[in-house]
């Protein structure tokens, strides 16, 4: 049997992923023109691109911007109503952008960029804010992007003070910021991987370090470019949401199925015992597949197809689970980020998608709201659109859930309405 994937395989393995990360901030506060400062500066536009930009500016300073604006109704109204990727690649790494919008009417887009990304570069607009104050107030965006981030469990955040070359005194602006951002966090319990000045429009501390007397760390690249990719947790117990069931050799006999899904965490080998969720049925893993072809083990992250000893009735929401280690509940705890228009009602029923599966559920209670300006915890019978609160959820059948702390996978849900079937919530669970 061949040996499992090493701890020092795995960081190599690791450093050398593509970043995701995503960018958030208040409207008009520089993501598409940061978005762009990378890719023109990263060389990673068309020449068709550039030369469009270069005929719109018209000898005027090329508008990065556009790069990223692509929508008819972003430049007619002035904001970004979508998450938009963009790739670019540097000497040392690879990156995958999301920009997600900034106006508070689109936040449901900035849960959907963090809930996969290794990292959050929040912009904060230095110009919107009184630096003639002691202590600078943030703007709400601001707070909740960076609450949203923290909830999401989104590894490193990154805070990036834009249009620092618009004041007379960046050094004082800056401190003041930093000192600022540091209250909050420390307040909320966020922890803050760097906090960077830059300038998106003349591309001062964005790809290159600053020229100046008052800052001497690194750039806003050079901080990306140090970023761990996330690995979810190979260590320890398995878990597999199963996606699909392949019945392969339908004719020929009683031919193994294949039950395929994407490694929550732990690893799987030929020999192990697993257990299937909801039935509660063990079996030993007869083989081990990937993109077709027997492999000696998978690890989490990866697609894998799992064939099992004995034929058991499995189907697609299934989970397959070290026995022993998931005890599905019907009733639990999680912080809800609300997305809807219609604001979440206590008692009402939504269905509910944890990992492959779809259940019906009810919001049994609303503990409590949390204040994005104070961070407060607040009495609620219902929550609004883009507010966050602490909720008991029950739902019509047990669930194998986890702490999201835990797993990004395992501790995540999402509610929908079922009249409109819209995207209504996310559930993180406590």
């Amino acid at each position: 049997m061949s040996a499992l994937l090493t701890t020092e395989s795995l960081d190599e393995a690791v450093h050398h992923r593509a970043l995701r990360f995503l960018t958030a901030g208040s409207v008009d506060d520089g993501k598409s023109t940061l978005i762009g400062r990378l890719l023109y500066d990263s060389r990673a536009i068309l020449a068709d691109q550039l030369d469009t930009l270069e005929r719109r500016a018209a000898g005027q300073p090329i508008d990065l911007s556009l790069l990223t604006d692509g929508l008819e109704a972003e430049r007619e109204q002035g904001i970004t109503i979508d998450v938009a990727y963009r790739y670019f690649a540097t000497k040392a790494r690879k990156f995958i952008i999301a920009d997600a919008p900034g106006h508070e009417q689109y936040t449901r887009n900035m849960v959907t960029a963090a809930a996969g990304s290794d990292a959050a570069v929040v912009l904060v607009d230095i110009t919107k804010l009184d630096l003639n104050l002691d202590e600078v107030p943030l703007l709400p965006q601001t707070r909740r992007h960076s609450l949203l981030a923290h909830l999401l469990r989104v590894p490193s955040i990154v805070f990036a003070i834009n249009k620092i070359d618009a004041l007379d005194q960046p050094a004082t602006g800056f401190a003041k910021v930093s000192a600022a951002l540091r209250r909050f966090t420390e307040q909320a319990g966020i922890t803050v991987t760097a906090i960077v000045p830059v300038s998106a429009l003349r591309g001062d501390n964005v790809t290159q370090p600053l020229d100046a007397d008052w800052y001497d760390g690194p750039s806003l690249l050079q901080v990306l470019e140090q970023l761990p990719s996330v690995q979810e947790r190979v260590e320890g117990q398995l878990a597999i949401p199963v996606q699909y069931v392949a019945k392969e050799g339908e004719g020929t006999g009683h031919q193994p199925r294949t039950l395929w899904g994407r490694i929550a965490h732990g690893q799987v080998q030929a020999g192990d015992e697993v257990q299937l969720l909801p039935s509660g049925e063990t079996a030993v893993v007869a083989e081990v597949r990937r993109a077709g072809s027997t492999v000696a083990h998978s690890v989490a992250g990866e697609s894998a197809g799992v064939v099992l000893d004995r034929q058991l009735d499995v189907s697609r929401g299934d989970w397959i689970v070290t026995p022993g280690t998931a005890q599905p509940t019907q009733s639990f705890e999680a912080t809800l980020a609300w997305l809807d228009t219609e604001p979440a009602m206590l008692g009402r029923k939504y269905w509910v998608r944890h990992g492959n599966r779809w259940v019906q559920a009810r919001i049994a209670a609303i503990e409590h709201r949390l204040d994005i300006h104070t961070l407060a915890e607040t009495e609620a019978h219902e929550l609004a659109v883009n507010e966050i609160g602490h909720v008991r959820i029950e739902t019509q059948a047990p669930l194998p859930v986890e702490p999201y702390a835990n797993n990004r996978v395992g501790g995540a849900l999402i509610v929908v309405d079922p009249s409109s079937n819209r995207t209504s919530g996310a559930l993180l669970v406590r």
